[in-house]
């Protein structure tokens, strides 16, 4: 039997709704979608985090201060990623959920790179979103060409309804937005790490280059699975 958001007391929007509130979004302040999503869906929502930045949780605590932020901890992460989790953590007193991964006999980059994203990071996703109807990420348009076309909302494989708020943010937007609130940010972007996962995978981007080329270098990857 397929799952009734209704039983929960939220709304269930069928895919020609979300197309259409998806429309409706284009230009709407970030802070107003995610009012629309904590009114529509809390507690039955969570937001994701990758700890490149606080801008998407500096958003959505003004909202809903309550809001459950989960990080994946793959245990491969940066020093700095995981400081810059305990910062922001602190700063915003974060009902944070951090989902970690079983300890591996072997490192999985090494011996199962094709297989390592999807064990470590979406796996712990998956658990995560158990129970959940929404979640809340902050993919952008412009970070890679795998997501020029990123929905503001819709609906995810898992069937759960995705809403992205700063979908169509430059990284000029981020950029302003990081100075003029003062948000905390990973100190890995100033020596030129600008899209951040897991170490092991993870290398500085030259100036004017492609923000995701640093990751997966050298390998026929562009996205771990978390957003498709």
């Amino acid at each position: 039997m397929a799952f009734d958001p209704t039983a929960l007391g939220v709304p269930d929007f069928s895919d020609e709704e979300l197309a259409e509130l998806n429309r409706e979004f284009d230009g709407l302040p970030a802070s107003k979608i995610i009012q629309w999503a904590v009114d529509c869906f809390a507690p039955h929502l969570c937001m994701t985090a990758s700890m490149t930045d606080a801008v998407l949780i500096d958003l959505a605590v003004k909202v809903d201060p309550a809001i459950e932020v989960v990080f994946i901890d793959t245990g491969y992460h940066f020093p700095e990623t995981l400081q810059t989790v305990e910062d922001v953590r602190r700063h915003y007193g974060l009902n944070m959920r951090i989902m970690t991964v079983a300890h591996h006999a072997e490192e999985l980059w090494e011996v199962d790179p094709e297989n390592c994203c999807s064990a470590v990071k979406v796996g712990q996703l998956d658990r995560a979103l158990a129970g959940k109807v929404a979640w809340i990420s902050g993919l952008r348009r412009t970070e890679a060409a795998s997501r020029e076309s990123a929905p503001i909302v819709a609906r995810d494989l898992r069937g759960l309804v995705k809403v992205n708020p700063i979908a169509t943010w430059s990284d000029e937007d981020v950029a302003g937005y990081i100075a003029d609130h003062d948000v905390i940010q990973n100190p890995l972007v100033a020596q030129g790490y600008l899209s951040i996962g897991c170490q092991p995978c993870t290398l500085p981007v030259e100036p004017g280059a492609d923000p995701r080329s640093g990751r997966w270098a050298g390998r026929d990857r562009t996205e771990c699975g978390l957003h498709v």
